[in-house]
């Protein structure tokens, strides 16, 4: 396979703010001329919820799920000193530097449980893809699916990995399987978990989940409070996710019980 390339481009117009959940992103245009969601690092999870958004992404599309492209977004501090509500001009303040961006799908829809197209191979591979992370926020109430061109398509994944906000009990959550499955938006029609469990062993090689890791921004690792180095936190996501590979049968049996 080969090496994963992420743009990094320079936001150049803050077009407005997406009011919902309380990380405030916002709709911006990059000096590509196209529209992205912008995910910044100076919301309330900081960079962590960044490093979660880009691997669950990056996994999510290693497995042949549809994913909006992920970017790296330069902001410099120009946008803050223009900016009239306060709230949203301390946000760019403090996040100057290297953010993330998803490629806008103009026109796509959230979502809906009840009218929503989505064939069970791929609802079983989200299903598992959020045991494999952690992914606590893919519910009813707050799907974060989209449908764009009869398609589905998986965006904010920024709630997994919980377990990085405190790195002294990270091994804790090696051996652990994900009961909250039985809260997940697709897992009715997620019939064909035993497949999708065999497509994702086989895509996820241990390579595949090394160059992702490695492609996360190093700045996005240094956290005030952080007992480990980038290099160590890097190390600690592989090896979650091949701890979690490695029960994959388990996570697959959980999710067909709940189901």
């Amino acid at each position: 396979m080969s090496t994963l390339e992420i743009r990094t481009v320079d936001v150049v117009k803050y077009v407005t703010p997406l009011r919902e959940g309380g990380s405030l992103p916002a709709i911006v245009k990059g000096s590509d001329d196209f529209l992205y969601v912008l995910k910044f690092r100076g919301a309330g999870q900081g960079t962590k919820a960044l490093v979660a958004e880009f691997i669950g992404g990056e996994l999510a599309r290693a497995i042949g799920l549809k994913v909006p492209e992920l970017v790296f977004m330069n902001l410099d501090d120009s946008f803050s000193k223009t900016e009239p509500d306060e709230e949203i001009q301390d946000l760019l303040k403090f996040s100057v530097g290297l953010n993330l961006g998803l490629h806008y799908l103009s026109g796509s829809i959230t979502y809906d449980p009840l009218a929503s197209v989505a064939d069970a191979l791929t609802a079983s591979k989200v299903v598992l893809l959020d045991s494999i992370i952690s992914n606590i926020d893919r519910t009813a109430k707050n799907p974060n699916i989209l449908n764009w061109n009869k398609e589905l398509w998986v965006i904010d994944n920024g709630a997994s990995f919980y377990f990085h906000h405190n790195w002294d009990t990270w091994r804790n959550h090696l051996t652990r399987t994900f009961p909250l499955i039985k809260d997940h938006v697709l897992l009715d029609r997620a019939q064909h978990l035993k497949e999708a469990a065999s497509e994702i062993v086989k895509t996820l090689d241990f390579k595949t989940i090394e160059r992702i890791i490695n492609k996360i921004p190093e700045d996005w690792l240094e956290n005030e409070g952080d007992t480990m180095s980038p290099n160590e936190i890097k190390l600690a996501y592989i090896e979650y996710l091949e701890a979690k590979l490695s029960m994959i049968d388990l996570l697959v049996k959980e999710a067909e019980d709940a189901r």
